[in-house]
């Protein structure tokens, strides 16, 4: 009997063709595959090309200005017109100006003493007091080397006439700069609290996206479904080992963090294990949205990969988030990273308290109860 096989060529068109299009109409079906093969590197390309700058421009600054001379006005408004500050609050205490340091609220604050022109004036060089947040020190760095310049012209309009002997002096102020929380600008001090929100948003969103996928495809869901339980109960039971799992993975960085690599907890560890708790029950529910909406286990995957990169990038981990545009702001201030790696930083470099953080805290809150409402729908829509 012949053999068809040894007659046929080694490849043959029309077979090549008919698997060609039939990977396509799979393709097609698969739309979760699709939109992801398109959107990522389309959004990657806008990211890197818009996105990220590590030399940000007008970063927030809050100004403590205690004399009403020409000369204090005139250091207000160089740096105002400088493109790395943008004034944003007046502060009126020494307190108020920390407590805007210490909440992220501003970048820097200015503290501009009294007398200041009088002193300028009989040359006995005062000094302004610049305090910078160093946590991220990329993002200070280019506007601490700006201030730094405008010290020997700005006055340089008001040393006229009279006051042009004052003009040869370099410096006519002394230029006190407080890098605070990371004044060696340690990387590591900026990463390892970050990292923590990053590995725990990477695999708390993983092993919920599975979780439900995985009851469906080994066709345990409808053993689920059989017994005397509700969708809530089931929710809350596959999430619950997982809160206990995201607690020892905490636990386990807590202790790298200080032992291996010396970052200090400087606030109350109890704020930062329940702000902690609250983070991981976000990204859980966020997981199990994904796991109703997903037909297989690869599906799940690509969905966690497509909400975790944003967050890696848009968060401010990788990059100075007040270096993007707004539009890209306006995307990292939805994700929970963002809140929370502000969170953890403020309560581990700077000593925040809740009132510092409160923000942060009620913003991951209103995204935590969101995805929960959005998990529990759409569990019951499945189940439907």
């Amino acid at each position: 009997m012949p053999d068809k096989k040894a007659d046929r060529p080694i490849i043959s068109f029309r077979c090549f063709y008919a698997m060609f299009v039939k990977e396509f109409i799979q393709l097609k079906r698969d739309r979760i595959t699709f939109a992801s093969m398109v959107f990522i590197p389309l959004f990657l390309l806008l990211l890197f090309g818009y996105a990220i700058n590590n030399d940000p421009k007008y970063l927030p600054t809050a100004i403590l200005n205690m004399d009403n001379s020409p000369f204090a006005r005139s250091a207000v408004a160089a740096m105002h017109t400088s493109s790395y500050f943008r004034i944003t609050q007046v502060a009126s205490t020494e307190e108020e100006l920390d407590h805007l340091i210490t909440s992220g609220k501003v970048q820097f604050g200015v503290q501009i003493p009294a007398n200041f022109g009088r002193d300028i004036v009989r040359g006995e060089r005062p000094s302004m007091l610049v305090i910078a947040d160093a946590t991220d020190p990329v993002a200070s760095a280019g506007a601490i080397s700006a201030v730094q310049g405008l010290a020997s012209t700005v006055f340089s309009r008001e040393l006229n006439g009279p006051l042009a002997y004052l003009q040869p002096q370099v410096l006519k102020y002394d230029l006190n700069i407080q890098k605070r929380y990371n004044p060696s600008g340690t990387t590591r001090l900026n990463i390892v609290p970050g990292l923590m929100g990053v590995i725990l948003t990477l695999t708390m969103l993983i092993f919920t996206a599975l979780s439900v996928t995985r009851e469906l495809e080994r066709g345990t869901m409808e053993t689920l479904l059989a017994m005397p339980i509700t969708p809530v109960e089931i929710m809350l039971g596959k999430i619950a080992p997982y809160v206990v799992m995201g607690a020892v993975e905490m636990f386990i960085i807590l202790v790298a963090a200080r032992l291996l690599f010396g970052i200090p907890i400087t606030g109350s560890l109890l704020l930062l294990i329940t702000l902690t708790v609250l983070f991981i029950i976000a990204n859980l529910s966020v997981g199990y949205t994904f796991s109703t909406v997903a037909s297989n286990q690869l599906q799940a995957m690509q969905m966690s990969f497509f909400f975790f990169l944003p967050n890696i990038l848009l968060s401010g981990f990788m990059f100075p988030f007040r270096g993007m545009p707004v539009w890209a702001q306006w995307v990292g201030d939805v994700l929970p990273l963002t809140h929370y790696i502000r969170i953890v930083r403020g309560i581990m470099l700077k000593g925040a308290t809740f009132a510092d953080v409160s923000s942060a805290a009620i913003a991951l809150l209103v995204f935590t109860l969101a995805a929960m409402a959005l998990a529990l729908a759409r569990f019951r829509q499945t189940l439907d």
